[in-house]
């Protein structure tokens, strides 16, 4: 049993340090190409044009927010689709007001099975934001019913509570430019919580008051910036986040659209990709972008975190058993040999051997059979890796973004590297077992939507006259 936990704990971090320093020399090539140089007014006259989905049941709280960012963004041609997915809120109503939005006898082409569409609703002056009323579905469902409506080759799928920057989606659409072979791309996610945002534009950014917000700050510049951007050289993507990302359209259609009897129909839809697109031989390239920020909300409490934390679980073992040919074909390459078996032996599997490893631990000590110095070794080089990848990642933050320049705001991310190896992390590992355990058992039947409470204290005061302007007006600049 020891060697078992040796072993896995030193294959885990072998990778996780490899992912380390190919996302480092990523990000510093990227920084080089795209950095200062970039220049959206370049790329104008190349850029496809580009659908916004926005599914939502019962945002009323965040939704105009999201949809006023979207407006201001610095790209030529785009449209938003807000889907109401059968909400029990004002969701519909806020977003029709807001926009000043009428109903529209609009052709509906039905290329994906979907709940009925009611009706749909467009602005009058021609305006770039249209909203789908249907039945509810879930969160699949009402991507899908997003695809039947837009009118243009690439989407991009974002959160109703999710703001973007003005340069997101150039940045995000910037690889199908330089690369025919592209199909999806995903940028990074950032935690909105303790920051403002007036009138659809960020106004502050400042790291979270509450504990659990802040430690899923460290989690996420892990996860985002040496985590993701470490498999994306190699083609070896698996996640993009269902909150940012940008897809051809196509593509998505002939894979069937999304599936409604997942929970996590995000990263499923990502590893259909790769699989169909190996079983067809047609070469093609899904990449993670750095530098495109999506800021979106996170659990502030420990409800809403270990709902999220089961469902992205659940969801991951949905996506790696359901596309299960991916691993070892023959020609699957690196994200058949490598990122595939990585992700069902650490990512899914993973938190079982951890949680079985604390309860040994617990065992072993109450009969007098554990080493003091074997486990203060263990546990100091098991906390000191993990520091390490918390502390790296927030040097890349630095590299690319210094969104968190201050000395106290450093101080703060670094405490809480270390602190999140004592308890929280252990937490969220149980967590994650228990999504395991709802996998197995098939306690979810149909996707459903993933209840979070959301505070919206982010949000400054906005009028809604300014918000009609920008609704029916060009692109801000």
């Amino acid at each position: 049993m020891q060697w078992t936990f040796l072993a896995y704990f030193i294959c885990i971090n072998v990778v996780y340090l490899a992912l380390n320093f190919i996302a480092m020399f990523a990000i510093l090539r990227h920084a080089r190409e795209h950095g200062a140089g970039f220049r959206v007014k370049n790329f104008a006259d190349y850029q496809p044009p580009v659908s916004i989905l926005v599914p939502a049941h019962n945002e009323e709280r965040t939704i105009v927010s999201t949809v006023r960012s979207m407006l201001r963004l610095n790209y030529p041609n785009f449209e938003v689709v807000v889907v109401n997915d059968g909400s029990t809120d004002a969701t519909l109503q806020t977003v029709v007001d807001a926009f000043g939005l009428v109903e529209f006898p609009e052709a509906y082409r039905s290329r994906l099975k979907t709940e009925p569409v009611r009706r749909i609703f467009a602005s009058p002056q021609g305006g770039r934001v249209r909203v789908v009323d249907k039945d509810n579905g879930g969160k699949a469902d009402a991507l899908n019913a997003g695809i039947n409506t837009a009118r243009y080759p690439l989407f991009c799928v974002v959160d109703a509570d999710c703001i973007l920057q003005q340069d997101s989606l150039a940045r995000v659409v910037q690889p199908f430019l330089e690369d025919a072979s592209m199909i999806a791309t995903g940028g990074v996610i950032r935690i909105v919580n303790g920051c403002k945002v007036k009138d659809g534009l960020l106004s502050k950014v400042e790291l979270p008051d509450k504990v659990l917000p802040l430690v899923q700050t460290v989690e996420y510049l892990r996860a985002f910036l040496f985590g993701r951007l470490g498999w994306s050289p190699i083609n070896a993507l698996l996640i993009i986040s269902g909150a940012f990302g940008v897809f051809y359209k196509e593509r998505v259609i002939a894979a069937g659209g999304y599936k409604g009897d997942l929970v996590g129909e995000d990263m499923e839809m990502v590893v259909r990709l790769h699989n169909r697109m190996l079983e067809e031989k047609r070469p093609y390239k899904i990449a993670f972008v750095p530098d495109p920020i999506c800021w979106t909300e996170v659990p502030s409490d420990l409800r809403s975190l270990y709902n999220q934390r089961v469902r992205w679980q659940q969801g991951l073992a949905e996506s790696l058993f359901g596309n299960w040919r991916l691993m070892f074909r023959r020609n699957g390459g690196t994200v058949g040999w490598v990122a595939y078996p990585f992700m069902l032996v650490f990512e899914c599997l993973g938190p079982v051997i951890e949680v079985f490893g604390y309860l040994s631990v617990i065992a072993l000590g109450l009969m007098g059979m554990l080493s003091t110095q074997a486990f203060f070794a263990f546990l100091f080089a098991s906390v000191g890796l993990g520091v390490l990848l918390s502390v790296n990642a927030m040097m890349l933050e630095e590299i690319s973004f210094h969104l968190y320049p201050r000395p106290r705001q450093q101080l703060k991310l670094f405490l809480v590297a270390v602190l999140e190896n004592f308890g929280y992390r252990q937490m969220t590992s149980l967590f994650r077992v228990v999504g395991l355990v709802r996998w197995v058992v098939k306690l979810r039947r149909r996707s459903k939507w993933g209840h979070m409470h959301r505070s919206a204290e982010w949000q400054e005061h906005e009028p809604q006259h300014a918000t009609r302007v920008a609704a029916t007006g060009p692109a801000v600049s």
